[in-house]
């Protein structure tokens, strides 16, 4: 399965913009063969909108999550997308999984990073999120959650081939080791791939790493994005491919239970 990644230079706080963005990407990975689109974190509301984001923050069933079922049917494709996601009093710092008329599959932000999110968002349910999609098993995180190695490896003795990470990674001393180096990494260590979806440019509150990047099994980059560009890349998800990795670096069944 080919997939693409949006590196996205988001609107903070205006949705209407974000969404225009998202669609045309859309577009673009399916004119380029892509049956799966990554949008970043807070993707349809801009990362660092602030209190905003609250605000703005809809339902599963809302009209956030229509528009973007509407543009994955409307081009083809599976779209995966950062957004606010309130349910009662709560809000989340999820994700949405769109594909044509199939039900919205959400997961929602277990490791929420630093003061700025959790005094936005609630925690999400410490879980194991899998969607089947044609002959591939993805498995979902969102940004800080891929750095702690125990959800990416909870998602791949679950069974994933690959994982789907939105991400809102600011400029910082470790910016460039953690999507260079730790994504790589996390990769490599459970044998599968891993796409990351990161934000570029700035806006009030942050400046961003770029940096997305589709990582292989043996950890190399298939697709990479540098640190200012808006743009799409894309990969192709092929697990037979990588057979002989997966022989000579036989961590998960190596792995003790007890």
């Amino acid at each position: 399965m080919r997939i693409a990644a949006l590196q996205m230079k988001a609107a903070a706080g205006d949705v209407t913009a974000n969404l225009a963005r998202i669609d045309a990407a859309a577009q673009e990975a399916a004119a380029g063969g892509a049956r799966l689109l990554v949008a970043p974190e807070l993707a349809t509301t801009g990362y660092g909108a602030g209190d905003v984001i609250r605000d703005l923050a809809e339902p599963l069933d809302g009209p956030q999550v229509n528009q973007l079922a509407a543009i994955s049917q409307a081009h083809g494709l599976a779209v995966v997308a950062g957004f606010a996601e309130r349910d009662g009093s709560q809000v989340f710092n999820s994700l949405v999984l769109v594909d044509g008329t199939e039900t919205p599959l959400a997961y929602r932000k277990m490791q929420l990073y630093a003061d700025y999110e959790r005094a936005l968002f609630s925690p999400g349910p410490l879980q194991t999120t899998l969607c089947r999609l044609d002959n591939l098993t993805f498995g979902f995180l969102i940004c800080y959650d891929v750095e702690f190695p125990e959800a990416v490896r909870a998602l791949a003795r679950a069974g994933a081939d690959a994982v789907l990470v939105p991400t809102a990674l600011p400029r910082g001393p470790f910016a460039d080791f953690i999507a260079t180096s730790v994504v790589p990494v996390r990769a490599f260590e459970n044998q599968l791939f891993v796409a990351y979806a990161n934000h570029a440019g700035q806006d009030d509150a942050f400046t961003y790493a770029g940096l997305s990047r589709i990582v292989g099994p043996d950890g190399t980059a298939l697709a990479a994005a540098g640190p200012e560009e808006d743009s799409v890349i894309f990969a192709d998800i092929d697990p037979a491919a990588f057979a002989e990795s997966r022989t000579a670096n036989t961590y998960l069944t190596d792995l003790r239970k007890h």
